[in-house]
This record gives structure tokens, C-alpha cells and sequence, in this order.
């Protein structure tokens, strides 16, 4: 089993979501710049979540991307399944199907495997992904590099004082 880029990254972007939802909606250019993903791609990403009920887009100045429901609701199993991307192993695609039109030998292995990995994913939500030892650490660093955490203050800032 292989996750293609497109599960990678959308884990990845709504991770990114997720730290930093608090400061406000979080552009799909930040997101890009700071996880190295291409702005195209994300576009694409965003509006498979968007319309699976994980994102919502805040427009107007200081617009961008909020999580739909809070992170402790979201699965990563979640995310992936969103984005059309898929944890199944059998060479099959699950349709046993795989040896001449029969289930082969080891079928029912790849199924339970598919099974387990699913719900490994379906069983990790985004804020315990965030609280691990050493993300938050990660991602500040992150944004440091990328300019973003001046960025983030300057609009936390603007929040306290009403401005926005």
C-alpha cells in the first residue's frame, strides 16, 4: 500500500489547519509556502474537504480557510477518505476478484490488513495529531523559516486591540 501525495498533503494542510485555527482563517498560500505544496494542488485538495464538511472559506480581507468542525472531531481516516484517496491493499481494489476473476490465496490477509489500516486512521482525530510532543515545536519553527509567525502575532494582536 502506498498513500499518494494527495492523501500526504491533505493531512498535511489540514494539520497546518488545525495549529493554527485559533490565530484566524489561514490562506492556501501560507499553507503552501510553509509546507511546500504547490498552490494549484491545494486548490484542488481544498475543494474536495470543502465539500466533504471539513473546511470552510472565510472571505473578504484577512479570508482564508477554517476548519469546519473542531479538531477533535476531524479523522485522519477522515481526510483521506475526502480527498478520494484510499487505504486499500489488495491488488483487487477489495472486489476479490484478483486471481482470474476468484479471490487469490491471500485475499482475505490484504482485506484485514485494508480493514485495520482504516480504522487505525479512523481512529486518530486532528487535535491528538496536534497536542503530540514536539508539533507544536515543529510548526513554529516552520513558521519562523517562512516568515508566517510575525504574520500570526501581527494578527492576534489586531484581534486583542478590535481592529479586526
Amino acid at each position: 500500500m502506498r498513500l499518494s501525495t494527495k492523501g500526504r498533503y491533505s493531512v498535511t494542510a489540514m494539520m497546518d489547519l488545525a495549529i493554527h485555527d485559533k490565530a484566524g482563517p489561514v490562506t492556501l498560500a501560507d499553507i503552501s509556502q510553509c509546507q511546500g505544496i504547490s498552490l494549484s494542488y491545494l486548490e484542488q485538495l481544498f475543494a474536495k474537504l470543502r465539500k466533504s464538511g471539513l473546511v470552510k472559506g472565510v472571505r473578504g480581507p484577512g479570508g482564508g480557510y477554517r476548519l469546519a468542525k473542531p479538531a477533535n472531531e476531524i479523522s485522519i481516516g477522515e481526510i483521506i477518505t475526502a480527498v478520494d484517496e484510499s487505504v486499500d491493499v489488495t491488488r483487487c481494489g477489495g472486489r476479490a476478484d484478483c486471481d482470474n476473476g476468484d479471490a487469490c490465496l491471500t485475499h482475505e490477509l490484504w482485506t484485514e490488513l485494508s480493514n485495520r489500516l482504516h480504522e487505525f486512521l479512523s481512529g486518530i482525530t486532528l487535535s491528538q495529531f496536534v497536542d503530540r510532543p514536539g508539533i507544536p515545536e515543529l510548526s513554529m519553527q516552520r513558521d519562523k523559516m517562512n516568515g508566517r509567525f510575525i504574520l500570526a502575532r501581527r494578527q492576534a494582536e489586531a484581534i486583542s486591540q478590535g481592529i479586526i
